[in-house]
């Protein structure tokens, strides 16, 4: 099979991961090619810095003529699926209009009528299923969101990490991991921390770069227990190190940074929005009310006082392997316009 991923954004998050880990799970059996905008890369990060040299890479022009270079990416590579990511991509390829089965991933939500002209829509989310219109015609697919198992790291190399993060022993630490911005409410955790008085033996280590990382800082400001650690390659090593994993979030389809801290056994806090309330629902953790400073200042209160056991729910529905299998059973039923599929 010949597979095109198309993602038009640029750095490095959520949906980059996943398109990712696709691709480089296909590109064991299938011939894969993944088409990026060339100013692809943010703050440093980039989804290729993550995608295996078995994935064919194609660049496309940013603003002006993307539309007419996909159109001639298509051509030459003849593919049997393309697979759009994000509202851009969904777009030009749904007035292209190729010779081939179009499928769309809702890493967000149903936000434009480019995704009901696809042949197949991906949801990663229970709450995505409810934003498709009842008129649509295509074939719709409830994924589990992928997670690769990470290695347990040695009781050296978490003692380490801990005190980086400002001490081991005696020491409590909650932890948060994502991008810098307003939507994942990092100023909530924060003020919510600093409101339950933790006293001077719990810490919180926030790991991500973004555009409200200065205004975090003046927020944290004066409370040395509070460290913003920046954008780290290697932060799933850091969530077998916390005791206590919080996502705030106000928006969050399906959050894989929560799925990475109980893969790394750690117990979860997060917001009662989207994907966060899925999950909490099917392996475990607390909720609270989105935005709401004094609720979770309440339950972090609570759990320091009481620490939670550390728990490893099975997460063997997410794993890639099985994930790219389905997704490829997947194409493979799709009624689109191409029929050439090839083992």
């Amino acid at each position: 099979m010949r597979i095109l991923h198309v993602i038009l954004s640029r750095g490095f998050a959520g949906s980059e991961r996943s398109t990712a880990e696709s691709c480089n799970a296909q590109s064991a059996r299938h011939s894969v090619a993944l088409a990026v905008r060339r100013d692809h890369r943010r703050a440093g990060s980039s989804i290729l810095d993550h995608v295996h040299d078995a994935v064919r890479i194609e660049t496309l022009p940013a603003r002006f003529g993307t539309r007419r270079a996909l159109a001639g990416l298509i051509d030459r590579f003849g593919p049997d699926i393309v697979h759009c990511h994000l509202r851009r991509s969904t777009r030009l390829v749904a007035a292209l209009q190729p010779d081939a089965t179009t499928v769309a991933t809702l890493h967000l939500s149903y936000n434009a009528e480019c995704f009901g002209r696809m042949d197949g829509l991906i949801c990663n989310a229970r709450w995505q299923l409810d934003d498709i219109p009842a008129g649509y015609a295509g074939e719709v697919f409830k994924a589990d969101n992928s997670l690769t198992p990470h290695r347990r790291i040695s009781p050296a190399e978490r003692r380490v990490l801990r005190e980086e993060m400002g001490g081991d022993e005696g020491i409590w630490h909650i932890g948060g991991v994502g991008r810098m911005t307003r939507k994942k409410g990092w100023d909530v955790l924060i003020r919510a921390f600093r409101r339950a008085d933790l006293g001077p033996s719990v810490r919180l280590n926030l790991f991500g770069s973004g555009s409200a990382r200065r205004a975090l800082a003046r927020l944290a400001a004066g409370d040395d227990r509070i460290r913003l650690h920046g954008f780290r390659r290697d932060v799933k090593d850091y969530y077998q190190a916390f005791d206590l994993f919080v996502c705030p979030s106000r928006y969050e389809p399906l959050p894989r940074v929560m799925l990475e801290a109980m893969d790394a056994g750690t117990p979860v806090v997060a917001s009662a929005v989207g994907g966060c309330v899925e999950l909490v629902e099917e392996y475990g953790g607390e909720l609270f009310a989105c935005g709401h400073v004094d609720e979770l200042a309440g339950i972090l209160k609570r759990l320091a006082a009481n620490p939670p056991d550390r728990y490893r729910p099975d997460l063997s529905a997410h794993h890639l392997d099985r994930a790219a299998a389905e997704l490829e059973t997947f194409y493979r039923g799709l009624p689109g316009r191409s029929r050439r599929f090839s083992s």
